[in-house]
């Protein structure tokens, strides 16, 4: 009897541990089951993460922050997924890479960009606070979170369990403040009012990371990230000391994704 207990005890344990290290593959099982789909996916020169979302039984689906560089390998897994791709919404206007929305329009029918009204970019969809993104029985809602960009926004799913927070909030870090109508107090109340409000185990994924960091929470950042755990005056004294070189492709990116991308492409 006493060692039966002991194994049960033994088992679950095993399986918590398992579901430590293997917790983002055992979500996207999850997230499968209740009928979306999800993938992470990266483009390597900027460091960039694109998110492929779909509805299991329409199969249709959103494509967030997609990269010029990667579109065809996009549109190969969502070929091979059977999914119909309805919009690729950008978080903000980028300038360290070129946003792929312009040339999946090329090669989808029917596929609709979108990005912010306040981004100064052009889109099918001009997205404002409380805009939802539907794909089948699923949605992302639009927050708008400018610090970074005047059109910074973070997409939220509709059971506010995942967020998609662009260059707002990184993993223990956020997006520089120091170009492209860039305010540091501006960022760090949009992150505090409209991101760290969101569930404390609501799953973040950033539009880049630098380190080999895939997803972060709420509860997370709030505890650990060392930028935006301090206040409103010292986050903005960091800010301002961060002395960053100027992004590579910003004066190629920028004016291209302006036009959805297509500037000399």
């Amino acid at each position: 009897m006493g060692l039966g207990l002991a194994a049960r005890g033994f088992k679950s344990a095993l399986t918590a541990a398992r579901w430590r290290y293997t917790g983002l593959r055992a979500y996207c099982a999850r997230m499968e089951t209740r009928g979306l789909l999800f993938r992470q996916l990266f483009e390597s020169e900027s460091s960039t993460y694109s998110y492929l979302l779909a509805d299991v039984e329409s199969k249709e689906a959103v494509l967030i922050d997609p990269v010029l560089e990667t579109v065809e390998r996009d549109l190969k897994l969502i070929d091979e997924l059977g999914l119909k791709l309805k919009v690729a919404a950008n978080t903000h206007c980028h300038a360290d890479h070129i946003t792929g929305s312009g040339l999946l329009k090329q090669k989808v029918f029917g596929l609709k960009s979108a990005i912010s009204v306040h981004s100064g970019a052009a889109a099918d969809i001009m997205l404002n606070e409380g805009d939802k993104i539907t794909f089948g029985r699923h949605s992302l809602t639009v927050r708008e979170t400018p610090g970074h960009t005047d059109g910074c926004v973070t997409f939220v799913t509709g059971d506010q369990s995942m967020a998609f927070t662009g260059d707002a909030l990184l993993i223990r870090g956020c997006g520089r403040t120091d170009f492209q109508q860039g305010c540091s107090k501006k960022l760090y109340e949009s992150v505090h009012q409209k991101i760290f409000t969101l569930p404390v185990d609501c799953l973040l994924y950033p539009a880049h990371d630098y380190k080999g960091q895939t997803v972060s929470t709420v509860g997370e950042e709030k505890k650990f990230n060392p930028r935006l755990t301090k206040s409103v005056e010292e986050f903005v004294k960091i800010m301002d000391n961060l002395n960053l070189p100027k992004p590579a492709k910003i004066d190629i990116a920028v004016p291209a994704n302006l036009v959805c991308g297509l500037h000399e492409v």
